[in-house]
């Protein structure tokens, strides 16, 4: 198998399970805490869903961004002599950037609401009127971000399904007599 298969099944395992299991999280766990039957419970299903999913999401965007690493070295003529190449990797990267800072920021909120082992809570983004009032406000500010990563990994999947089109070797000369003028 080429190199370049390699980081591509990288890049695409990496990211698919990223924007996956963050999604699936989003939907299913943080509703499904709040019918673990009371407060305190609600708020240990939560924690304890979102603390075992850290390590694997971990993982999975460090396997996404090695092999997206790997694939930029390895198409860098591409970069600079196919039309529209550059433009797309530079709305990826940003993608990646910022799904990576979204995740980052939403992981230190996690934690804020995690350093109390059972919060009361009514879900795993909507707080009690008991909640302690750090561990609310992180839940609030969570409430949104928990749609924020799916949305821009979502995005990364789409680029990366347009890139994959560009490499089509018709596209590829279509694009490299573009750059130069010729059609």
């Amino acid at each position: 198998m080429a190199r370049n298969t390699y980081y591509r099944v990288a890049h695409d395992v990496g990211l698919a399970a990223w924007f996956g299991g963050t999604l699936a999280n989003a939907v299913a766990l943080n509703a499904a805490a709040g019918a673990a039957g009371d407060e305190s419970s609600s708020g240990l299903v939560a924690t304890t869903g979102w603390d075992r999913w850290t390590p694997v999401n971990a993982a999975a965007i460090g396997v996404h961004l090695g092999g997206a690493a790997g694939l930029l070295a390895a198409n860098t003529g591409r970069l600079v002599g196919q039309k529209g190449v550059l433009g797309m990797s530079i709305a990826k990267t940003a993608l990646t950037v910022a799904a990576l800072g979204v995740t980052a920021y939403s992981r230190l909120l996690g934690r804020r609401v995690s350093r109390q082992t059972s919060p009361p809570v009514e879900s795993g983004t909507e707080p009690s009127p008991v909640t302690p009032e750090p561990v609310a406000h992180a839940q609030r500010q969570l409430r949104a971000l928990q749609w924020v990563v799916p949305a821009l990994t979502g995005a990364v999947v789409g680029i990366s399904s347009f890139a994959g089109e560009q490499q089509r070797e018709t596209e590829v000369k279509k694009g490299m007599f573009a750059r130069f003028g010729l059609r």
